[in-house]
């Protein structure tokens, strides 16, 4: 029979940590939606039965989450603010510095995220979603033939493709590595003025040859490509950026 120390006391939560919760689960079940102000202070107060300070400490609770923005000497009350996955990607970004990983660690997790993206997007995926991609192809990357540019624009399609995959999981670690990816993708092209047309036409390609294994509900072929065309990416990053780590690129 398992004993409970007498030492390590249960704590209660402080009646603001209850209000949080409960305004919390309002965020999460929708009934308060990004961009919704919460009500005023004594509807709230009245509502929960609490006092000001109290109230107040649980909307510090949620203001600390990133749930709330409170705008110090407005009116209008604290504003509900439903974060993406950016909320994570820096603190994951500090902690693969510490540990001192590598790009290539990154481009390993890439590798094993996006093909499993591209096969739940060609089973599950609708007409709007591969439009979506379709749009970012003929109207981003035409234009972004500059090296900055054309980082920007395809790591915007690589996000978008594991979002629109449906899978929440794989969405938010697609955006927590999102901002890395990027940099050191802008690192590798930094000292191109210009992406080289043979490498741009093989990107154009390699996409347009997706988009239409996507259309056509191919997730097995969808998949296999994109594991070559994310394989065939990481040996060209790695070519510029053999042993650079995380932090070089963050800073």
């Amino acid at each position: 029979m398992t004993t409970v120390s007498a030492t390590a006391p249960v704590r209660s939560p402080k009646t603001a940590e209850l209000v949080a919760r409960t305004l919390r689960q309002m965020i999460v079940d929708g009934k308060l939606k990004d961009g919704d102000f919460l009500p005023n202070e004594p509807e709230l107060m009245a509502h929960f039965g609490v006092s000001r300070p109290t109230l107040r400490e649980a909307v510090r609770v949620l203001e600390s989450q990133r749930l709330v923005e409170v705008r110090r000497g407005s009116r209008t009350g604290p504003r509900v603010r439903v974060p993406g996955p950016e909320i994570v990607a820096r603190p994951a970004g500090l902690l693969l510095e510490l540990s001192g990983a590598t790009i290539a660690d990154v481009l390993v997790a890439r590798s094993a995220i996006e093909p499993v993206a591209a096969r739940l997007l060609a089973n599950n995926g609708k007409a709007k979603a591969y439009d979506e991609l379709e749009q970012i192809l003929v109207d981003d990357i035409p234009t972004s033939v500059e090296a900055p540019q054309f980082a920007a624009a395809t790591t915007h399609f690589h996000r978008r493709l594991v979002e629109l995959s449906g899978n929440a999981t794989l969405s938010m670690i697609a955006g927590m590595l999102h901002e890395i990816t990027e940099r050191h993708t802008a690192v590798a092209l930094s000292r191109k003025r210009s992406v080289p047309k043979a490498d741009y036409e093989k990107v154009v390609r390699s996409y347009r040859h997706l988009i239409n294994l996507l259309r056509a509900h191919d997730g097995e072929a969808a998949e296999a490509h994109w594991r070559i065309h994310m394989d065939n990416s990481s040996k060209a990053v790695l070519k510029a950026l053999p042993t650079i780590k995380v932090r070089d690129v963050m800073d």
